[in-house]
């Protein structure tokens, strides 16, 4: 298991190292993102960084395990589509029934290589087996959520980079203790990946990862989960990588309920989000984005210390994270669905 650390410091060089480069041809090509009403950077920035947060990733993986494994060869394959997705999207700006689609083709690769969520950890002891026709439906809703809460979090230097880093560390940890040597390798690649690109994206970023980094990593994250917390061994397999996601899938939660009580879209944009909040309460980017680390390195603290719990401990903890998590986002005006700032 010591391997990990190796493709985790190659993936780190690998993306320090490349993204540069990348940002040379995103400048060379237009692939540069333009200052808008919704967006917090006010000059233009190229995009493409999702590119280097790839190589990174495969360079890592290929000069460790190799692509041998179904599992890796399918998740790498799935990752590829949704990264062209995404950086199409960035391109020519999809249709969000398009970019849907495109999210459910790269889930269904997972499901043709057996990467599906089967069953689920009973917490009062045994496993719920799903039945089969329920199989590739749940499985693709927990791809699509995933691959959108990232993508939905990356409005900030270095938010979903940095985000992305802690979820992706707390699932390394949580397979390591199960043995998970596939899953420890990827997100040790993932991470690293992730945590290589952050210098360059940390602000003032001098290059941003696009909708094709968001997605991949989220993506990544999703395969991750369905491959190792979603089938480990502890009765709270479920809420583990809820709890490693939860500050991304807690402002979409939010967003759909704010855009839907006023009578939006939910995937209409808008600067209602949590670090939009944030900024509204004087907070600076940088510190935005360090508290927002702050909040996903607590809940992954948090979804770490399940595995060793306990059904009661482990209901009391939960209990305990939901109810502080409502009151810290009441006390800074998050749930006021009304204050929705509509963007263009």
């Amino acid at each position: 298991m010591q391997a990990f650390w190796k493709v985790f410091l190659v993936a780190i060089v690998v993306a320090y190292v490349v993204t540069p480069l990348v940002r040379r041809l995103a400048l060379r090509i237009g692939a540069v993102d333009r200052p808008g009403a919704r967006k917090v950077h006010t000059e233009p920035k190229p995009y493409l960084g999702g590119v280097a947060i790839y190589l990174a990733f495969f360079a890592a993986m290929a000069g460790s395990i190799g692509f041998s494994d179904p599992t890796i060869r399918g998740t790498l394959i799935g990752a590829t589509i949704i990264l062209g997705i995404g950086m199409i999207d960035d391109l020519i700006a999809l249709r969000p029934l398009i970019k849907f689609t495109g999210q459910i083709l790269a889930a269904l690769v997972l499901i043709g290589f057996d990467i599906k969520i089967e069953w689920l950890s009973n917490p009062f002891g045994g496993m719920i087996i799903l039945p089969q026709w329920l199989v590739p439906f749940v499985t693709i809703f927990w791809v699509v959520a995933v691959v959108n809460v990232v993508n939905l979090i990356d409005g900030l230097d270095g938010l979903a980079a940095g985000i992305s880093t802690i979820a992706a560390v707390t699932l390394l940890l949580v397979a390591l203790q199960a043995g998970q040597v596939h899953v420890v390798l990827m997100t040790a690649a993932l991470a690293g990946a992730a945590l290589g690109f952050l210098p360059h994206n940390f602000n003032p970023a001098k290059i941003f990862m696009g909708d094709g980094g968001s997605m991949f990593l989220g993506y990544l994250l999703a395969a991750v989960s369905v491959e190792g917390a979603l089938k480990g061994p502890t009765t709270a397999a479920l809420v583990i990588p809820v709890l490693a996601l939860g500050l991304p899938i807690f402002d979409t939660a939010l967003a759909i309920v704010r855009r839907t009580a006023n009578g939006r879209p939910f995937h209409e944009a808008d600067r209602g989000h949590v670090h939009h909040r944030l900024m509204q309460l004087g907070l600076s980017h940088r510190d935005t984005v360090l508290v927002m680390w702050l909040i996903s390195g607590w809940l992954g603290i948090s979804a770490i210390a399940l595995t060793a719990l306990g059904l009661v401990p482990a209901l009391a903890l939960l209990m305990f994270v939901g109810l502080s998590l409502f009151f810290a986002a009441k006390k800074v005006g998050i749930l006021d669905v009304s204050k929705s700032d509509r963007g263009s």
